[in-house]
């Protein structure tokens, strides 16, 4: 610990938007998009998922800053009898590598002292928040690059499930960066980044619609992963909005002049003027490009 604050990664109910967040009141965010290694299982009795160690699977979560006071309750709520798993074993707190966009450090995270090989559904994505996708009809999904463009759409023959767009989203603290490499050039990502703004097109969407951005994005491929952020939609946060990040971070990119037309065409009608200025005046400082839509 330092001093009486120390670093503590969280990758289940404790998160933000999750039904145990308050616990966390007087914690400090210092990263929304983090992970580790692990193996990361469904709780059969509803409890949430358990985190054990070692496991290959990449288990996301968020990483604050927490006061000593709030560490001590968190170890007494964890030793809570009623709190203990005869197949899972206690919790035990203990010190894990956490990665986030902004490099590596040392911090805690409760793991369970007994994973069975079998027993226990893994959790999709290695992200808790993946039940979000489970038991629901539709959802909002926040697009950033070129899903803000319909052209696509219309000629993949989807455009019918993607007509109800709520308006603009806006996702504070992350930047968009061209980081997946392609044969002709980047693809955007999401990256954490202090005082950034991410302004995006908000949709509200169906399976067909889930299906289809899945295959997209490359999900099942390893190439995008599904997230859930809190996206500002008229002056009100909504939190666990859909959206899709890279998982494999390359250096940046200059995007292919059709896929750069794509984000501009499509955000020109709701994202505000300052956001699609700064979209144009990136391209052409980062990258030498002037795009034409």
């Amino acid at each position: 610990m330092d001093r009486e604050w120390g670093k503590l990664f969280v990758y289940g109910t404790w998160r933000r938007g999750e039904k145990h967040h308050h616990l966390l009141k007087n914690a400090k965010l210092m990263a929304l998009q983090a992970w580790t290694d692990g193996k990361l299982l469904d709780d059969p009795r509803g409890g949430g998922p358990v985190l054990g160690v070692p496991g290959e699977q990449r288990v996301y979560g968020e990483l604050y800053r927490v006061d000593r006071e709030t560490l001590n309750r968190l170890d007494e709520m964890t030793k809570d009898p009623l709190r203990k798993q005869e197949s899972f074993g206690e919790y035990r707190r203990i010190r894990r590598r956490i990665q986030s966009d902004r490099g590596a450090v040392e911090a805690d995270v409760y793991i369970h002292t007994q994973v069975p090989a079998a027993g226990g559904r893994k959790v999709s994505y290695g992200d808790w928040k993946g039940y979000h996708l489970e038991g629901q009809r539709e959802w909002l999904y926040f697009a950033y690059g070129s899903c803000m463009d319909d052209e696509r759409f219309y000629t993949q023959g989807v455009e019918e499930h993607f007509r109800d767009v709520i308006g603009r989203g806006v996702l504070k603290g992350h930047a968009m960066r061209y980081t997946l490499p392609r044969p002709d050039g980047g693809r955007a990502d999401l990256v954490e980044h202090p005082k950034s703004v991410v302004e995006g097109k908000v949709y509200r969407v169906g399976a067909r619609a889930l299906a289809y951005l899945f295959w997209r994005e490359g999900v099942d491929d390893g190439t995008y992963r599904p997230a859930w952020i809190p996206v500002e939609i008229e002056g009100k946060t909504v939190e666990n909005v859909l959206t899709f990040i890279v998982i494999q971070k390359g250096k940046e990119t200059p995007p292919p002049e059709h896929y750069a037309r794509e984000i501009l065409r499509g955000s020109q009608d709701i994202v505000s003027e300052r956001y699609h200025r700064h979209l144009r005046r990136r391209l052409k400082k980062r990258f030498g490009m002037t795009v034409k839509i």
